[in-house]
């Protein structure tokens, strides 16, 4: 558009734009796939890309961000067509988060369920791999909730809003360490090995001394074994 061309007094280029009036009937379309498109994403990418806000209201914040921004820099582009798409995501926002309050199906469609992801000190791996949820990540986890080794935990889930929720082992037993390797002195001041061996990869401990040598973890089948810790006192 050249600048000669640009008026404040052209109030149908300031509020519609230059689009023929069929386009806001796409426009609702349009809001609509790109708030279900961004709803499908962040639950593929797992449950922490929605850590500190719901999917239902990331979704929305990123929309109207996407249909407010273009009219702002393009002078060409109006200001009316970006109210339908907000109006459109403020209906449809309600409408979901109306319905996720009366049906528990359609919140787990929506916004996903919990997941457990330790279950009395051991990994629970099936899990793991469907959030996708490292090992370090749970450690890390755990270590800022003041926990030294699995056997601490009882369980461990994590929410649909991708925060974490431990339940504490009220009588510890010898477990997986969670804390790093690469401070092995301070490992020494906070954690007693005892003669049991657990698995390095789920944290299940073995029943006896010869299946820690001779088989694979009966959970998970690998083959890496290290003594079980409990917490010095």
């Amino acid at each position: 558009m050249k600048p000669e061309e640009l008026s404040l007094s052209d109030f149908n280029r300031i509020l519609i734009g230059e689009i023929p009036p069929f386009f806001f009937i796409e426009l609702i379309f349009r809001a609509f796939l790109i708030y279900a498109l961004l709803i499908v994403s962040m639950r593929l990418m797992g449950k922490r890309m929605s850590a500190q806000i719901s999917r239902n209201e990331m979704a929305a914040v990123v929309s109207l961000a996407a249909a407010v921004g273009i009219p702002l820099m393009n002078p060409d582009r109006g200001i009316l067509p970006p109210v339908v798409i907000t109006i459109v995501i403020i209906i449809f926002t309600n409408f979901v988060s109306r319905r996720t309050s009366r049906n528990e199906h359609f919140e787990s469609i929506t916004q996903d369920d919990l997941d457990v992801l330790v279950v009395d000190g051991v990994l629970n791996l099936p899990k793991m791999e469907l959030t996708r949820i490292t090992k370090e990540r749970i450690s890390s986890q755990l270590r800022s909730l003041g926990i030294l080794h699995l056997g601490m935990v009882n369980r461990l889930y994590i929410e649909a809003n991708g925060m974490f929720t431990l339940v504490k082992e009220k009588e510890p037993r010898p477990g997986l360490s969670v804390l790093p390797d690469i401070d092995p002195d301070f490992a020494k001041k906070k954690l007693n090995k005892t003669d049991q061996f657990v698995c390095c990869h789920c944290g299940t401990v073995a029943k006896t001394m010869i299946s820690t040598l001779r088989s694979a973890c009966p959970n998970c089948k690998a083959i890496q074994w290290a003594p079980a810790v409990t917490a010095a006192e």
